[in-house]
C-alpha cells in the first residue's frame, strides 16, 4: 500500500512506494437523511455490509434517548417515532451545519424540539429528561456521532477488527460549515475521517466510470435525490481525473418533501386532526408507506385512527409535480453553469431512494433525452463508491489521481479559545477558503488573527504557526462589522493569510511557514489525541459556545432593559433582571445544559417584549413622518 509522507512546509501531502501499512482498513460510509450504511472493498469487489441478521444493509438514521439513559439507533429506534417523538431524532442530517434561522420555517415538521432564538447560531436539540426537569441539549454533530458509532461497530463485528480511518460522503452543494460539522460527527465517532468526498463522485466510482480505458472522455450527470437533501452535478471524467464541472441543487429538498406533500394532501383531504407529536409522527410513517407502495401499485389504502384513508398514483403525481420540477431546474443550471447542453451528457445516473419513485424516473428521462442509468442498488450506490474512493486511498487501486492534500486542519482562534478550521485536514491543494466573522466587542479596533494546525477543539491543544492584527477598524458595534478571513494554501504547502473588513476596506496579508518542522510521528500523535480526546473537547467546545453566546445575550439584555426603562413595568424589570442574574450564575459553572436552560427561560421571556419595543419604534417612526 502507499504511505503518505509530510513536505515540512505545513504539511504537504506526497505520496511515497517506500513502505507500506499493513493490514489497514479503510472503509466508505455514507451518512444519510433517511438511511446510513458502511461499505467495504473486498477481494477486489464493494460492497456494503449487512448487520447481524445479515439481510439488511441500511441503518435507518434514526436516535431515541430511553428514559433509563441508553441511546437507541437505527431499528431499534424506529417504534418510538410514535410513542416518544420528543426524544426520537431523525433527519439529523437536514440540521447540519443549519443555523435556526434556516430551519424556523420547517420546525412544526419535527416531533422534536429545535431552539436557539437567535437565528444566526447553530441550532440545537431539545430532549426531555426523564425526571422532568432540566432538558438535555444536543447539537445536530453529537447526534449523527451516534450514527456513525453504529456503522463503526458495525463493521468491526464484520471484520473482527478495529477499524478508524473512514471516507464519509456529502452531497455536492454542501457547504463549508456542513462539511466541517461531518468531519466532526466522523471525530466524535472515533473515526479519522481521510476524505470527505462529494456523494456525486461517490456514485461515479461505484458504477466504473474512469476507472476503465473505454469509459475515459465522458461527461455525466449524476442525479442525486435523497431523503433530505437534492442534488445535480455534472462530472468530466478522463484519465482518472474527476472534475466537478458545476454543481446545483437543495440541502432542503428529499423525499421528506415528497413524504410531507402526502400528508399535507391527507389531512386537508379528510381533516385529520394532528394535534399530537404522536399523530404527526404516525401519518409521516403512513405517507412514506403510501409513497413506496404507489412505486409499484396504483392505489393505497390504509387504516388511521378510524379513518380510512386512500390514496392513488395519479393523485401522488400531481402531488409530487412541483417538487421534481424544482429538481429539474437545478439540472437546467447545473448544464448552463458548466455550458453544455443536454446532448453533451453521455451518461444520467440515478442516486437515492427517491428517484424510485417511477414520476421522477420519467421526468429526468425526458429531461436529459436520454435513458437513465439506475441499474445499482439507488440506496447502496454512494456508500459504495466511498469504499472505492477508501481503497484507492489505502493504496490498492493506482489508476485514479489523488491530488496534494493537508494532513493537519489550518484554522484561527476564535472567542472562547476555540480552534475554528478554516482548511480542513486532507483538502487538496492548492486551495483558497474564505470565513466571514465580526467582533465580539463595542467599538473594537482591532482584530488579532492567530493560526493554528492541528485537529482538537481547543487551539491550546493545537500548534500555533502564527498571529498578525487587522488594524484601523473604523468603531461600530459589536457584531456590525464584516471580516472575511481568507486561507490560500498553494501547491508547495505555503499558507497566505488575508484579513478584510469590507465596510472600510482595510485589509491585511501575511505568508505563513511553520515555525517548526512536524515530522511524522508527531503528526500521528496529533491524529491519535484528537480521536482519544474527541468526547471531552466536543463537551468543552459545547460549554465554551454556551458560554460565549449567554454573554452575549446577557449583554443584549442588559441594552435592552436601559434603551426600553420608559415603558417596562417594574415587574418585567425585576423579571428580567431576575433571568439574567440566573443565567450569570449558570455561565460560572460547567454545566453546558444548565446555561442553555437559563437562556431558554430568558428568551421565551424576553421574545414577546422584544417583539413589542419593534413596534413601539415602528409606531413612534409613522408618527414623526406624519408630523
Amino acid at each position: 500500500m502507499a504511505k503518505y509522507s509530510i513536505d515540512l512546509q505545513v504539511g504537504k501531502v506526497k505520496e511515497s512506494e517506500a513502505s507500506s501499512t499493513i493490514g489497514e482498513t479503510i472503509v466508505g460510509i455514507d451518512l444519510g437523511t433517511t438511511n446510513s450504511l458502511v461499505a467495504i472493498v473486498k477481494d477486489g469487489i464493494a460492497q456494503a455490509v449487512a448487520g447481524p441478521d445479515n439481510k439488511n444493509v441500511l441503518v435507518p438514521s434514526l436516535i431515541h434517548f430511553a428514559e433509563d439513559g441508553s441511546v437507541l439507533v437505527g431499528d431499534e429506534a424506529r417504534p418510538f417515532l410514535t410513542t416518544h417523538p420528543e426524544r426520537t431524532i431523525y433527519s439529523v442530517k437536514r440540521l447540519l451545519g443549519k443555523s435556526y434561522g434556516d430551519l424556523s420555517t420547517f420546525e412544526d415538521r419535527f416531533g422534536y424540539r429545535i431552539i436557539d432564538e437567535n437565528e444566526d447560531r447553530l441550532v440545537k436539540i431539545a430532549v426531555p429528561t426523564a425526571d422532568g426537569k432540566d432538558d438535555r441539549y444536543y447539537s445536530p454533530v453529537e447526534l449523527s456521532a451516534q450514527i456513525l458509532k453504529t456503522l463503526k461497530a458495525r463493521i468491526e463485528q464484520e471484520l473482527g477488527t478495529p477499524v478508524s480511518r473512514a471516507v464519509i460522503t456529502v452531497p455536492a452543494y454542501f457547504n463549508d460549515s456542513q462539511r466541517q460539522a461531518t468531519r466532526d460527527a466522523g471525530k466524535l465517532a472515533g473515526l479519522d475521517v481521510l476524505r470527505i468526498v462529494n456523494e456525486p463522485t461517490a456514485s461515479s466510482l461505484a458504477y466504473g466510470i474512469g476507472l476503465k480505458d473505454e469509459d475515459e472522455g465522458q461527461t455525466i450527470a449524476v442525479y442525486d435525490l435523497g431523503g433530505g437533501t437534492f442534488d445535480v452535478s455534472i462530472l468530466r471524467i478522463e484519465q482518472g481525473i474527476f472534475e466537478v464541472m458545476a454543481t446545483n441543487g437543495d440541502t432542503f429538498l428529499g423525499g421528506d418533501d415528497f413524504d410531507q406533500a402526502i400528508v399535507d394532501y391527507l389531512t386537508e383531504t379528510y381533516s385529520l386532526n394532528l394535534a399530537s407529536p404522536g399523530l404527526r409522527g404516525s401519518i409521516r410513517l403512513l405517507a412514506e408507506r403510501a409513497k413506496k407502495a404507489l412505486s409499484t401499485q396504483n392505489s393505497y389504502s390504509e387504516d388511521f385512527h378510524g379513518t380510512s384513508l386512500t390514496i392513488d398514483r395519479i393523485t401522488v403525481d400531481s402531488l409530487f409535480e412541483p417538487l421534481i420540477a424544482r429538481t429539474l431546474a437545478s439540472c437546467g443550471s447545473a448544464l448552463k453553469d458548466a455550458e453544455l447542453e443536454k446532448a453533451d451528457i453521455d451518461h444520467v445516473i440515478m442516486v437515492g431512494g427517491s428517484t424510485r419513485v417511477p414520476a421522477v424516473q420519467r421526468a429526468v428521462t425526458e429531461f436529459f433525452g436520454k435513458a437513465v442509468n439506475n441499474t445499482l442498488d439507488p440506496d447502496q450506490v454512494v456508500a459504495l463508491g466511498a469504499a472505492i474512493q477508501a481503497d484507492v486511498l489505502a493504496g490498492n487501486q493506482k489508476d485514479v489521481l489523488l491530488l496534494d492534500i493537508t494532513p493537519l486542519s489550518l484554522g484561527i482562534e476564535t472567542v472562547g479559545g476555540l480552534m475554528d478550521p478554516i482548511i480542513a485536514r486532507n483538502s487538496k491543494v492548492p486551495t483558497r477558503v474564505g470565513r466571514k466573522y465580526t467582533t465580539s466587542v463595542d467599538g473594537q479596533k482591532n482584530l488579532k488573527v492567530a493560526v493554528y494546525q492541528g485537529e482538537r477543539d481547543l487551539v491550546a491543544d493545537n500548534r500555533k504557526l502564527g498571529e498578525f492584527v487587522l488594524s484601523d477598524i473604523p468603531p461600530m458595534a459589536a457584531g456590525i462589522p464584516q471580516i472575511e478571513i481568507q486561507f490560500y494554501l498553494d501547491a508547495d504547502g505555503i499558507l497566505r493569510v488575508k484579513a478584510m473588513e469590507h465596510r472600510s476596506g482595510q485589509s491585511q496579508t501575511v505568508t505563513i511557514k511553520s515555525q517548526y518542522g512536524i515530522t511524522e510521528e508527531e503528526m500521528a500523535e496529533m491524529l491519535i489525541d484528537s480521536i482519544t480526546n474527541a468526547e471531552t473537547d466536543v463537551a468543552q467546545r459545547a460549554l465554551v459556545e454556551a458560554r460565549n453566546e449567554a454573554t452575549n445575550v446577557l449583554l443584549s439584555a442588559r441594552k435592552f432593559l436601559k434603551q426600553n426603562e420608559s415603558w417596562l413595568t417594574e415587574e418585567q424589570v425585576a423579571a428580567i433582571t431576575g433571568y439574567n442574574d440566573r443565567l450569570e450564575a449558570a455561565v460560572k459553572g460547567d454545566d453546558k445544559d444548565a446555561i442553555n436552560g437559563r437562556l431558554q427561560e430568558l428568551n421565551d421571556y424576553t421574545t414577546p417584549l422584544a417583539h413589542e419595543a419593534l413596534d413601539r419604534n415602528v409606531a413612534a417612526a409613522i408618527r414623526d413622518e406624519q408630523v
